[in-house]
C-alpha cells in the first residue's frame, strides 16, 4: 500500500512537472511570436536591393532625359544663330550683286571721263579750223584705242558676204561689180564686245535679178 502510494504521488509531481513546463512554454510563446512578427515587419519596411536598383535606373534615365533636352535647346540655338547668319549673308550677297549691276561701267565710264575733258579743252584752246581738227584727231584716237582695249571692235562690212547675224540690211541693189549677196556700202558701223554684237552693221547689199 505504501508502495502505491509512493507510486501515485510520484505521477503527481510528473504532472505538475509537465503542466509547469507547458506554462512556461505558453508564456514564452507570444514573446517569441511577436519578435517573429516584429522581424517580418522590419523586412518589409526595409527596402530590398531590387527596389534600389530599379530607382536607381529611374534617377539615371531622368538624368539622361533632362540632358539630352538641355542638348536639344542648345541645338535649336545654333540652328537659329545660323538661320540669322544666313540670312545676313543672302541679304549682303544681293546688294553686292546690285551694286555689281549698277556701277559695272564705272570703270569705262572714267575712261570716256578723261576723253569727254580733252574734247572740252580742245574746244576751249583752237583758235582755228586747224588746231580744232588736230585735237579732234588726238580725242577720236584716244577713244579708239579705249574701246578697243575693252574689247570693242568694227564690223566688217564693204565686200563681205551678207551675214543677218551681223548686218542688217536696209537697201539692195543690183550692182553688175557685185556679187549677189554681197555688201555693197555700209551706211552705219556695227560692234561686237567681245564676240558679242552690240550693234548691228546697218549696210546696202547686191541683190542680182533673177533672169528668165
Amino acid at each position: 500500500m505504501a508502495k502505491k502510494n509512493k507510486t501515485k504521488k510520484s505521477e503527481e509531481e510528473i504532472d505538475e512537472e509537465d503542466q509547469s513546463k507547458l506554462q512556461e512554454d505558453i508564456e514564452e510563446s507570444p514573446s517569441e511570436s511577436k519578435e517573429e512578427s516584429s522581424q517580418d515587419e522590419d523586412g518589409e519596411n526595409e527596402p530590398s536591393e531590387e527596389d534600389e536598383s530599379e530607382d536607381d535606373e529611374l534617377d539615371k534615365l531622368t538624368k539622361d532625359l533632362e540632358r539630352k533636352d538641355e542638348e536639344i535647346i542648345e541645338l535649336k540655338s545654333h540652328i537659329q544663330r545660323l538661320q540669322a547668319d544666313f540670312d545676313n549673308f543672302r541679304k549682303q550677297g544681293e546688294k553686292q550683286k546690285q551694286d555689281l549691276i549698277r556701277y559695272a561701267n564705272e570703270g569705262l565710264i572714267v575712261k570716256f571721263l578723261d576723253i569727254y575733258e580733252d574734247m572740252e579743252r580742245a574746244l576751249e584752246n583752237s583758235s582755228n579750223e586747224e588746231e580744232l581738227r588736230e585735237g579732234l584727231e588726238l580725242i577720236y584716237s584716244k577713244m579708239k584705242n579705249t574701246l578697243e582695249k575693252e574689247g570693242v571692235e568694227e564690223i566688217p562690212a564693204v565686200g563681205e558676204k551678207f551675214d543677218p547675224f551681223k548686218h542688217e540690211a536696209l537697201l539692195t541693189v543690183d550692182s553688175p561689180d557685185h556679187e549677189n549677196n554681197e555688201i555693197v556700202d555700209e551706211l552705219m558701223k556695227g560692234y561686237t564686245l567681245k564676240d558679242k554684237v552690240i550693234k548691228y552693221s546697218k549696210v546696202r547689199v547686191c541683190k542680182k535679178a533673177k533672169k528668165e
